[in-house]
C-alpha cells in the first residue's frame, strides 16, 4: 500500500489503507481484490469478480454477535449496521478516489468523528451510492461461524459453515492463535482445525 502519512499523534496504521485510493496507484488499472493478510480463503475467489457493481464489501454486522443495547442510539445504530468491513472488498482502481481527497481535506477531523477507517470509508461510499455488501455467507467469522458457541464448544470442533469461501478473524482469537488451537476465552474451546490447517497450507 502506499505509504500515507497519518497526523502526529495517530498510530492507528489501519488508516492507512485509505491509501489504495490514491489516483495513481503505482501505474495499476482495472478491478483489485483487496484481501488483509489475516485470513484464510477456503473456496473459489471467482465469484468475487462476477458482477459489475461498482464496489463490493463485507458487511461488519455480520461477521460479530448482536449488540442489543446499541439500540440506545439508534442513529447511530443504523449507522454501524451499515459499515462494511475491510478485510475483504473489490473495486475499480483510480475509480473512488473521493475516499482519499475527502480524509486529506482534514484528517484530524477525519479521524476525531470516526473510531477506524472503515467507517470513515463506508460513509464516504454510502453518500456516493456505491456501499454495497457481499452475501453474508461468502465471508465468515471464525469465532462466530466455524467455532461452536459457549460450552458446546466441548463437544464439537469448528467447522466451515456451507458456501463460505474465506474465513475472517474478527476480534480473538487471531488467525496465529486459532492454527495452533488456542482460544482467548476459557469458555471457547478451539479443538480440531485441520481443514484450516489445509486451507492456509493449500493441501
Amino acid at each position: 500500500m502506499p505509504e500515507m502519512r497519518l497526523p502526529s499523534g495517530h498510530s492507528d496504521t489501519r488508516w492507512q489503507k485509505l491509501g489504495l485510493f490514491a489516483p495513481d496507484l503505482y501505474n495499476l488499472s482495472g478491478t483489485a481484490l483487496f484481501l488483509d493478510l489475516d485470513l484464510i480463503v477456503v473456496g473459489s475467489l471467482d465469484p468475487f469478480f462476477a458482477d459489475d457493481a461498482p464496489f463490493r464489501i463485507i458487511r461488519d454486522d455480520i461477521l460479530f454477535r448482536a449488540k442489543p443495547l446499541r439500540r440506545i442510539n439508534p442513529k447511530r445504530d443504523r449507522f454501524l449496521a451499515s459499515v462494511g468491513n475491510s478485510s475483504v472488498f473489490r473495486y475499480e482502481i483510480s475509480k473512488h478516489t473521493y475516499i482519499l481527497e475527502t480524509y486529506l481535506v482534514d484528517p484530524i477531523s477525519a479521524m476525531a468523528q470516526y473510531e477506524i477507517s472503515q467507517q470513515f470509508q463506508s460513509a464516504q461510499l454510502a453518500r456516493h451510492g456505491h456501499l454495497e455488501y457481499w452475501p453474508d455467507e461468502w465471508c465468515v467469522s471464525f469465532k462466530n461461524h466455524c467455532v461452536p458457541s459457549g460450552l458446546s464448544s466441548y463437544f464439537s470442533n469448528p467447522s466451515l459453515p456451507e458456501g463460505a469461501k474465506i474465513v475472517v478473524f474478527a476480534g480473538e482469537p487471531k488467525m496465529h492463535d486459532a492454527l495452533s488451537g488456542h482460544g482467548s476465552k476459557w469458555y471457547r474451546r478451539i479443538g480440531n482445525v485441520e481443514w484450516l490447517k489445509r486451507a492456509w497450507e493449500g493441501s
